[in-house]
């Protein structure tokens, strides 16, 4: 899962809980590598497969952030080119080796990037794939802010996420396991309003809010950018 730099000039980062350090949480990430699919693979394979899906309705070249292991390639079966990226270099050596496995030739390149400074031009893509990460960077907004520049007007951000609670004992729960939870590489608590504060003033509509497993705690979301 790709993570960001610190940032202290947002004014939005106020929001933010406990930070997440970006070198604590690639290492986090690099030692999750090896059991990374065992783990995590069952429990996020239907928010995969609809985020592919999603992915594949708008077609052309798609961006993946946070493309980890690569547990999601093969599922991008009729995608023009697929570029995905990570901050940990762990995972992606599995997913170089998932990608020559499978022979998966739509897949155009594999990098090391960081999520909050994406080294792509403006409007390179025609679909940004986030895949339980927005979560997991320093900075989430700053990281939205890089998935709707690279994207192409009228082309979609397709989220997959944990959604917080926004009050009752699951909240309290939430912010209580944060220190913890940090250390392993993610928010525990991230709102629906988060989302909605930020495409407010950005330049997407969000166009579809699902419920995904397990317990309804994950959601996939669907923002369009908007034409110029």
């Amino acid at each position: 899962m790709a993570l960001g730099t610190q940032s202290t000039g947002s004014p939005r980062a106020a929001t933010l809980g406990p930070d997440l350090d970006r070198d604590g949480v690639a290492k986090a990430y690099g030692r999750w590598a090896p059991v990374y699919d065992l783990v995590f693979g069952p429990v996020f394979a239907q928010g995969r497969t609809l985020a592919a899906a999603a992915a594949e309705r708008i077609g052309g070249r798609v961006l993946e952030v946070g493309v980890g292991t690569g547990l999601s390639l093969p599922a991008y079966r009729r995608a023009a080119s697929i570029v995905g990226i990570d901050i940990s270099a762990p995972m992606l050596e599995k997913a170089r080796s998932r990608v020559a496995r499978l022979g998966l030739r739509n897949v155009e390149r594999l990098a090391v990037m960081d999520a909050e400074h994406l080294d792509f031009s403006d409007a390179s893509f025609d679909v940004v794939v986030a895949q339980y990460v927005v979560t997991a960077v320093p900075n989430p907004e700053q990281a939205l802010d890089e998935f709707a520049r690279v994207l192409r007007p009228g082309g979609e951000i397709v989220i997959t996420t944990r959604i917080g609670a926004e009050g009752g004992l699951r909240r309290l729960i939430e912010h209580t396991l944060m220190p913890v939870t940090s250390r392993l590489g993610w928010r525990t608590e991230f709102s629906w309003d988060r989302y909605a504060a930020w495409a407010a003033t950005a330049p997407v509509e969000v166009v579809e809010r699902r419920a995904l497993p397990p317990l309804g705690h994950f959601s996939l979301i669907r923002l369009r950018k908007r034409d110029a």
